[in-house]
């Protein structure tokens, strides 16, 4: 499908050369005399680039009219690209609608080969973007999609990454299987088994968490499975354990990994059968509990050194769900920030770029942490880098003062960090979209 052009100009000669230019260059091109009559045109028809006159009247030289344009059509249309024909008597006039938004200038006379160059940039790029928007607005549609279907328990997440993990989460809820939640500390395994239980068929049943790391060897079996009174020394009265609490319910047992070998034994019985003792009673107990176990340790290099047993691994293991790294899937950052911040709060466009380029040793724990100090310690609700408190060295690109010394890898880098979106990467060089533009030209990088 051609590309296609809306020229406005009061001039039918310079109209006619431009057409003939871009009919030869297989672009349709048409005409519009008035800026009345191109608005008009912009509202009944689409086309993919315009490029407009700055003056209209007989003998007006000041450029007020192209400027009353410009912003008409930009206050429309927003992405559309728009290139100003523009004299030398306001030329400057040009560049400061250029740093405006407007993605280039032309002087008349114009040279061919470089205004076909130009349209053609600005053309491919348009369908970049226009393909990142649809790919985004199809990314948007299918995680609105999943929320309304299920209960995502207040999720928040941008990447593909969790939308994928919440999708196979979402699916296995239902059966009634052993789910295995992996991933680092304060990766958000919690979250995603509150999920499963939530979209669950025993989601009417009692929720009851374990921290198995956190339980003495001596304590976890009385934790577990319950006591008897007087069956050791200083309980006085009988002990529920939380199968028992659980039952027609969820068990979740994080840090699984750090169950003693009896425990384990003991663990694997209830699994196997569904019954067990208290701890000094004889009383054979029977309950319905799905198990949710999670750990962030290498199980399978346990299970070589005998740490851990393989048999009550693959009970355990049913399914598994590895939950990635904050630092694996960086679009999650600002959307899970900006929820612990709060709606009364914002971040600076330096905070931003100070959060997105943090490691996260401590994943969306230390996140949440961070922002709850950054709240405290702020002295407005713009939330600023300085109270973050975090150790980042970010991209020169980032801290220039000036943006004439932006150079081809700043630009590269800003790009491969913006993956790709030259409007994000914009952004992250402090320079407009059509700079940047000019800029990659310059350098002969390609979108």
């Amino acid at each position: 499908m051609k590309a296609r052009i809306l020229v406005i100009d009061d001039n039918p000669d310079i109209a006619h050369a431009l057409k003939v230019l871009f009919m030869i260059n297989n672009i349709d091109c048409e005409h519009r005399l008035t800026p009345e009559l191109g608005l008009i045109a912009l509202s009944e028809h689409h086309y993919d680039l315009v490029m407009q006159d700055m003056n209209f009247t007989k003998d007006t030289t000041s450029g007020e009219e192209g400027i009353e344009l410009f912003n008409e059509i930009r206050q429309h249309f927003d992405d559309l690209p728009i290139i100003l024909m523009t004299a030398w008597t306001h030329l400057e006039t040009a560049i400061e609608l250029v740093k405006s938004g407007a993605s280039d200038y032309i002087g008349k006379p114009w040279d061919d080969d470089k205004l076909i160059i130009t349209v053609n940039n600005l053309l491919e790029l348009g369908e970049l973007q226009q393909t990142q928007r649809s790919s985004a607005i199809k990314h948007n549609n299918k995680r609105k999609i999943l929320a309304e279907k299920y209960d995502l328990c207040g999720l928040r997440f941008q990447s593909d990454a969790m939308f994928d993990l919440l999708q196979i989460t979402t699916q296995v809820a239902h059966a009634d299987v052993s789910i295995f939640i992996t991933g680092p500390n304060g990766a958000g395994k919690e979250k995603i088994a509150e999920i499963v239980q939530a979209n669950s068929s025993c989601k009417a049943g009692p929720f009851i968490k374990v921290n198995v790391g956190a339980l003495s060897q001596e304590l976890m079996a009385a934790e577990l499975f319950g006591a008897e009174a007087g069956s050791y020394t200083g309980i006085t009265k009988r002990r529920i354990g939380r199968f028992e609490l659980a039952d027609k319910g969820t068990l979740f047992l994080d840090e699984i990994a750090n169950l003693s070998l009896d425990g384990q034994a003991k663990l694997l019985r209830v699994l196997e059968t569904g019954e067990f003792e208290r701890i000094g009673g004889s009383e054979t107990l029977k309950v319905k509990v799905r198990i949710i176990s999670a750990t962030n340790a290498d199980i399978k290099s346990a299970i070589v050194k005998g740490e851990f047993r393989e048999d009550l691994y693959y009970r355990l293991n049913v399914i598994e769900l590895a939950i990635k790294s904050l630092n694996q899937r960086k679009s999650d950052i600002l959307p899970l920030a900006e929820f612990f911040l709060g709606s009364e709060y914002k971040l600076s466009d330096m905070a931003s770029q100070t959060l997105k380029h943090y490691a996260w040793p401590g994943n969306i724990r230390e996140l949440k942490n961070v922002m709850q100090r950054a709240s405290l310690l702020s002295k407005n609700k713009l939330i600023d880098s300085d109270v973050l408190g975090l150790d980042v060295e970010l991209p020169q690109s980032l801290l220039s003062t000036s943006n004439e010394e932006v150079t081809e890898e700043d630009i590269n880098n800003a790009i491969s960090n913006a993956s790709g979106v030259i409007s994000e990467a914009a952004k992250l060089l402090g320079l407009s979209r059509s700079a940047l533009y000019r800029r990659m030209k310059k350098f002969e990088i390609s979108a």
